[in-house]
């Protein structure tokens, strides 16, 4: 199965009279997992519906391969859609929710069941056929909500939070097998999260929504390592970048600026017998690693540094703090990462 490419150009929607949308522009490339990150209130899902036509968009175009489909309805789009809540029918057996919308379509029924089942392998919910929704786990549901998808063979799939009612253990898992599938199909898929671990493991690519405007798009480790702006430096990172004032002991001479600001991460933190004076209030123990957290004596800001948990300070232990000036990003007065220091 192949796919085919995505285009939004200048795409604006709305949702009861509230902008959502703004003006988005979005290449989505043939055969690409494009995963669309942000907050809620970002505007991720109803992009999604407006790339479906569940929700028309207000104003540009929405363009699969080399269709404008801004105008078309739902069913003349040739895309799946995988819901947050698998939209099952309680009634009917997992099969007949897979073939559902082939039948309505006046598949053969044969044919139908044909390529359900063959669905059914691919995902690995073949042996779950026969029960209805109610007897199946939430893992179990969400495979038949993706065999559902897949036996449409559609040019695009549209995934809208498929993991967040999964449990920690079954969403690590499943975030493995969505991407091996992506790998054996080939079709063009954007998938929606607001989790970005979520991200940066599933995504050939990430584009980061914010208030319905594109904040960046680019690889996992380019919105890693290089952040376009404040808002994804401190989104994308668990804890998130430290971000100071362009002054004091820890800002390079080229970051000192009027109104600049600069960011670093916690794994670029150096504890040991030279640099700036700090006193740590909370240690954060993650398997082999742990947070310090350190309130600087200069200035009284509170940076993360990750340390080897078995090197780790004490609560209240006086520390001293380099940062390398090539892993400090400076950032201008609107937030944008103007390079490194």
């Amino acid at each position: 199965m192949t796919g085919t490419g995505l285009r939004l150009a200048g795409v604006s929607a709305a949702y009861r009279r509230t902008q959502v949308l703004h003006d988005l522009d979005l290449d989505v490339r043939r055969g690409e997992l494009l995963v669309v990150l942000g907050p809620s209130g970002a505007g991720k899902s109803t992009l999604l519906r407006v790339v479906a036509g569940l929700q028309p968009a207000t104003s540009g175009r929405v363009l699969i391969g080399d269709r404008d489909v801004t105008a078309l309805r739902p069913g003349r789009r040739n895309v799946s859609m995988v819901f947050q809540s698998y939209a099952l029918f309680p009634h009917l057996t997992a099969l007949d929710n897979i073939t559902f919308g082939l039948e309505v379509r006046d598949v053969p029924r044969a044919v139908s069941r044909e390529r359900a089942a063959a669905a059914a392998a691919t995902v690995g919910c073949a042996h779950l056929l026969g029960r209805r929704p109610g007897q199946l786990s939430g893992g179990e549901r969400q495979r038949v909500a993706l065999a559902r998808a897949l036996v449409r063979e559609p040019d695009l799939f549209l995934l809208d939070e498929p993991l967040s009612n999964l449990d920690l253990a079954l969403r690590a898992e499943t975030r493995g097998e969505l991407k091996a599938l992506h790998a054996r199909l080939g079709v063009t898929t954007v998938h929606v999260t607001h989790d970005q671990t979520e991200a940066l493991v599933l995504a050939d690519r990430i584009a980061v929504l914010r208030d319905g405007r594109l904040e960046q798009l680019g690889t996992p480790e380019e919105i890693w390592r290089a952040p376009a702006t404040l808002f994804v430096a401190r989104f994308v990172g668990s804890p998130p970048m430290n971000v100071l004032p362009a002054v004091g002991p820890l800002a390079p001479d080229g970051a000192l600026a009027p109104g600049r600001r600069i960011g670093f991460r916690p794994e670029a933190v150096r504890l040991g017998a030279e640099g700036t004076a700090a006193v740590v209030e909370r240690v954060d123990l993650v398997g082999e690693d742990a947070y310090a957290y350190l309130r600087l004596a200069d200035g009284g800001e509170l940076i993360v540094a990750r340390v080897p948990a078995a090197s780790r300070p004490a609560v209240a232990d006086p520390v001293r703090v380099t940062v390398g000036g090539a892993d400090v990003h400076v950032f201008d007065e609107a937030g944008r990462r103007v390079g490194v220091a």
